[in-house]
């Protein structure tokens, strides 16, 4: 059987108050539903500052989740690792652990917008040292025990539930990403289908003498929305991805590569690209994928319009999928 996942950013253009809490209402919502209807996972991420409203609290998000659910789990994909304290981001972690019994996922990355890093104030060019004491300082601090931080004496309690430790990868397409995952013997996500990059991170496995494995997207990993007319659905809500998509681009300077990273100018040419597609049910089963990652709301598409995508899914794709 696919993989199914259900992605929130929450962004929205243009949002009011009450707009907003529309959405994110929602968005929990929608959570519950794929939950009781049996998709696997719910994916979030973080961004800062960003003018249409891209969710910049993903662990604040993924408790209102866990509230709402039973089964399914939330994959933080990715929190900017040097953005946060790493004694209260192991606290904050190990509390949805025992929140959701163990269905937290985060990914670590370093993220890739300087502007970021200015609003918090925190050093771009030591960005990899920092993620390098983040990591290592979660990994102690999950133990319970008190050890050395910046020179003090700390301990992180309660410790989480999940053994030996809440379930945590290294995210990123550099080498430096793999080398630090294989070193401290993490999984390693990359952010694209990167087999060279797996192989590297294997070879570092080696090197240091632990043992990992890696969650890379597929070759296609499209962004999915579910119509039954795909030619209606591009002409009303084709601005609402095609917005997300150029926003998003907008932040990814040459060296960083992503799965979901589109080149288009106009939604023509979002919807010849493939990034981003609006398929019928049928359109959608026959897409044979590994992962289907459904977007109800990209964009700040209309939710009325993401429940129907939705909808479609669950009670014509979904089934079928399972046969």
């Amino acid at each position: 059987m696919p993989v199914t996942v259900v992605r929130f950013n929450l962004v929205e253009p243009g949002a009011t108050p009450g707009s907003l809490r529309a959405r994110y209402r929602a968005a929990v919502e929608m959570a519950a539903y794929a939950d009781e209807q049996g998709i696997g996972t719910v994916q979030t991420e973080e961004h800062h500052g960003v003018e249409n409203n891209w969710l910049p609290s993903p662990f604040v998000f993924a408790g209102a989740v866990f509230g709402a659910t039973r089964r399914i789990a939330v994959t933080v994909s990715a929190v900017i690792g040097p953005l946060h304290d790493p004694l209260r981001l192991a606290e904050d972690i190990a509390v949805l652990d025992l929140v959701s019994g163990g269905r937290l996922v985060t990914v670590a990355g370093i993220g890739y917008r300087p502007e970021e890093y200015i609003q918090f104030d925190v050093d771009w060019k030591g960005r990899g040292r920092l993620q390098d004491e983040l990591l290592e300082t979660l990994l102690r601090a999950w133990t319970g025990e008190p050890f050395t931080y910046r020179g003090r004496t700390v301990r992180v309690t309660p410790r989480p539930g999940t053994e030996p430790h809440p379930l945590l990868l290294v995210g990123g397409s550099s080498k430096a990403a793999a080398r630090r995952a294989a070193r401290l013997g993490l999984p390693f996500f990359p952010s694209a289908h990167l087999p060279e990059l797996e192989a590297y991170y294997k070879e570092r496995l080696v090197e240091y003498g632990t043992e990992g494995w890696t969650m890379m997207p597929a070759a296609e990993t499209p962004l999915l929305h579910v119509a039954e007319d795909p030619d209606r659905a591009w002409a009303e809500y084709g601005d609402h991805l095609l917005h997300e998509a150029r926003t998003y681009a907008s932040w990814q300077s040459p060296g960083v590569r992503s799965a979901v990273r589109s080149g288009a100018a106009t939604v023509a040419e979002l919807r010849a690209e493939g990034v981003y597609r609006i398929v019928t049910p049928d359109e959608c089963v026959a897409l044979g994928l590994d992962s289907y990652v459904l977007h109800p709301l990209a964009g700040g598409m209309p939710v009325e319009e993401g429940w129907r995508g939705l909808r479609l899914f669950v009670e014509r794709v979904l089934p079928r999928l399972n046969e």
